[in-house]
C-alpha cells in the first residue's frame, strides 16, 4: 500500500498493550508504520517489533493545550503521514485539530471510552462540556476522517453530540489473542478473585476492598488480588501507601504491575472489575474471558459489553460494594456455576473478541478512509 501510518498514543506501555499487534499487521499489509508516544520502559519492545519510535510527550492531564496542539502540528508537518491514528480522547481532540491544520490527508480517531469529558461531575468540566462536545463534533465530522468507538453507548453519545453516524465505526475493543490467553484447570486452594487494572478509585478498587472486608468478616474464605500499579498522572490514583496498607488485610493481596498476564489470570477463579470509569471495552476483561473465567463487573458502558448477566458472569450496580460482595459470594460458593460461566466467557472471547477479527476490521477502516 505504501501509505505512511503514524500512531499517536500518550504512553508507550499502552501502545504495546493495546495497539502493537495492529501496528505489526498494518506494516505487513504495506503501511510504513511509526508511533509517536512518551518513551518509557517499553521502547525496546516497540523497536524490536520493527516499528519506528518517535519520542513525543503529550500530557494526560493539564498541560498547555495550545502548546500541545502546536507540537502535534509540528510533528505532522515534519513526518508528513498519509494517515494518522489518534488513540484516546485527548490525542483525538488535540490531534484532530492539529491534523486539520497540518493538512494530513486522512485520520482515524479511536475513542477508547469517553472518560472525563462526558462522565466527570466536576464543576469546571460541567461548565465547559457543551463547548468541548461541540468542538469534538466539528473535528470528528471532517472529510477523510473516521472515528472508532468500542461500545454502542459511546456511539450513541457521540451521535447525540453532533457526530455524523456516517463518520463512526463500531469495533469492540482492542481484541484478545486467544492463543496466548486460554483456560487451564482451576488451581487448588481458596477461590482467587483478581482485579486487573490501573489502581484508580474509578476502577472500583475501593469497592473491591470493601467487598473483601465484608466477606471475610462474614467468614467467607477467599483471596482478593489487586494487579496493577498506581497512576500518579491521574487524580483518581490510589496512593501506593494505601495499597501497601491493604495488603494482607481481609484476604486482600496487592501484586503490583505484572507482565505475565496469562499466568496471572490462569491462577485465578474469578475476574472482577467494578468500574465506574468511562470504559471503552476493558482489555483486562477480554483477557479474563479468553482464560475462561467468570466475570463480575458493573452494569456500565463497556463493561456490560463483555458480560451477559447470568450467562458468563454477573453485573452489579456502580459503586455498590454490598451488591459486589453478594455477587462474589455467589460465585465463590458455587464451583459448578463458575465452571459453566467460564466456559461461556471463552466462547464469547473466541467468537466475538478475537484479535484477528479486530485487526481485520481496523485495517478495513484504514483502507476506507485512505480511499
Amino acid at each position: 500500500m505504501g501509505n505512511k501510518l503514524l500512531f499517536v498514543v500518550t504512553e508507550d506501555w499502552y501502545f504495546v498493550s493495546h495497539r502493537l499487534p495492529l501496528a505489526v499487521s498494518a506494516q505487513a499489509a504495506g503501511f510504513d508504520v511509526a508511533v509517536a508516544t512518551r518513551v518509557g520502559r517499553h521502547a525496546e519492545i516497540i523497536r524490536d517489533a520493527g516499528i519506528r519510535l518517535i519520542p513525543f510527550a503529550l500530557s494526560r492531564r493539564g498541560g498547555n493545550p495550545l502548546r500541545e496542539i502546536v507540537a502535534m502540528w509540528r510533528l505532522y508537518r515534519r513526518e508528513q503521514p498519509d494517515l494518522v491514528h489518534h488513540v484516546a480522547l485527548k490525542p483525538v481532540m488535540f490531534g484532530a485539530l492539529a491534523a486539520w491544520l497540518a493538512r494530513v490527508p486522512a485520520q482515524v480517531n479511536a475513542v477508547a471510552g469517553l472518560g472525563w469529558l462526558f462522565t466527570s461531575s466536576g464543576r469546571m468540566v460541567r461548565l465547559v462540556r457543551p463547548v468541548l462536545r461541540w468542538m469534538l463534533a466539528r473535528l470528528l465530522n471532517q472529510p477523510h476522517s473516521l472515528t472508532i468507538v468500542q461500545n454502542p453507548e459511546d456511539q450513541s453519545l457521540l451521535e447525540r453530540s453532533g457526530v455524523s453516524a456516517a463518520r463512526l465505526r463500531l469495533i469492540r475493543g482492542a481484541g484478545v489473542d486467544v492463543q496466548v490467553f486460554y483456560p487451564v484447570m482451576p488451581p487448588p486452594g481458596p477461590v482467587c478473585i483478581v482485579l486487573v487494572a490501573r489502581m484508580l478509585w474509578d476502577k472500583g478498587v475501593g469497592e473491591f476492598v470493601e467487598a473483601a472486608r465484608c466477606l471475610t468478616v462474614a467468614g467467607v474464605s477467599a483471596r482478593f488480588v489487586l494487579v496493577g500499579e498506581p497512576d500518579p498522572a491521574n487524580p483518581a490514583s490510589v496512593p501506593e501507601s494505601t495499597l501497601r496498607d491493604w495488603h494482607g488485610q481481609h484476604g486482600v493481596e496487592w501484586w503490583g504491575r505484572r507482565e505475565d498476564m496469562p499466568a496471572v489470570l490462569q491462577a485465578a477463579h474469578i475476574a472482577c472489575l467494578p468500574s465506574s470509569y468511562g470504559e471503552g471495552l476493558p482489555k483486562s476483561l477480554l483477557e479474563a474471558a479468553a482464560c475462561g473465567l467468570p466475570i463480575v463487573t458493573t452494569d456500565a458502558p463497556g463493561c456490560r459489553e463483555v458480560v451477559r448477566n447470568g450467562v458468563n458472569g454477573l453485573l452489579v450496580p456502580v459503586r455498590d460494594a454490598a451488591a459486589l460482595a453478594a455477587a462474589l459470594e455467589k460465585l465463590i460458593g458455587d464451583a459448578a456455576l463458575r465452571r459453566s460461566m467460564g466456559e461461556q466467557s471463552r466462547v464469547r472471547a473466541e467468537t466475538e473478541f478475537g484479535l484477528e477479527t479486530v485487526i481485520a476490521q481496523t485495517l478495513a477502516v484504514y483502507r476506507e478512509v485512505c480511499a
